[in-house]
């Protein structure tokens, strides 16, 4: 079981961005795409996850045997696909409980309820996790929240909704040192509570020294054009990303 990518090649607004992407990503494994800015790791993210702006051109992109690209926005969540976005949305009017229960019930089985003690004891398991006070829970969606508090109510629902992979697109930009902290300590209660994979997008490297992260890939100009291990973090951190510009 995995989610494999190959040569994908995407447009935005007649630009191509994705210029060939082939990826793999077995059941269970951390993945890390890095970049500069610009080099279209967002854009994946959201070709992957059926944002309509964007346009696939050529290529394949599979979800454990399932063609991805030939499924709805809902229907590749409901396979399992997460995407914790890099700017969350406001949502007015709506609080984080009913969002969220809402978000959980419709993972459950056709006809099935999810029972209000049921969902307040697993949210409340998870925030404590993350160190959230309860009364986040009557806030609307995102509505007035800081940086921190939009990435720590994005893993949130990351934990709750338990995926089979998950897509985390710059969750650690703009954050300081205590938030990083929190968002990598929600990354691991999801590693430990769940057998999925993930693939953490980011141009950073403070948030990945702190996870075991099984593959690293550089990704420039809509191209990745070197994989490793988690070495190639440090070396990252240390030479930054000139020398793969140049190289490309």
């Amino acid at each position: 079981m995995s989610l494999v990518i190959k040569n994908l090649h995407a447009n935005v607004q007649g630009t191509e961005i994705l210029k060939g992407i082939n990826l793999e990503i077995p059941k269970g494994e951390v993945h890390a795409i890095m970049g500069p800015n610009g080099s279209g790791k967002s854009t994946l993210s959201k070709v992957l996850c059926g944002h309509p702006d964007y346009e696939v051109t050529e290529g394949e992109a599979w979800l454990d045997g399932q063609n991805l690209l030939d499924m709805s926005i809902d229907e590749r969540s409901r396979a399992g696909l997460f995407l914790a976005f890099q700017y969350p949305m406001e949502v007015p009017g709506v609080s984080n409980a009913n969002f969220l229960r809402a978000a959980m019930q419709a993972r459950m089985p056709h006809g099935e309820e999810l029972d209000a003690v049921t969902f307040y004891k697993t949210l409340y398991a998870k925030m404590d996790q993350l160190g959230m006070a309860r009364k986040f829970t009557s806030r609307a969606v995102n509505e007035g929240f800081s940086g921190g508090e939009k990435k720590r109510n994005e893993v949130l629902q990351m934990l709750l909704l338990d995926p089979l992979y998950a897509i985390l697109d710059e969750t650690d930009s703009g954050l300081d040192v205590d938030a990083v902290r929190t968002v990598s300590k929600g990354i691991e209660a999801y590693r430990k509570q769940s057998k999925g994979s993930l693939l953490i997008i980011t141009h950073s490297t403070k948030i990945l020294e702190a996870l075991p992260v099984d593959y690293t890939h550089i990704m420039v100009n809509g191209k990745i054009v070197k994989t490793s291990d988690s070495s190639l973090i440090e070396e990252v951190n240390e030479n930054g990303f000139a020398a793969y510009e140049s190289a490309e």
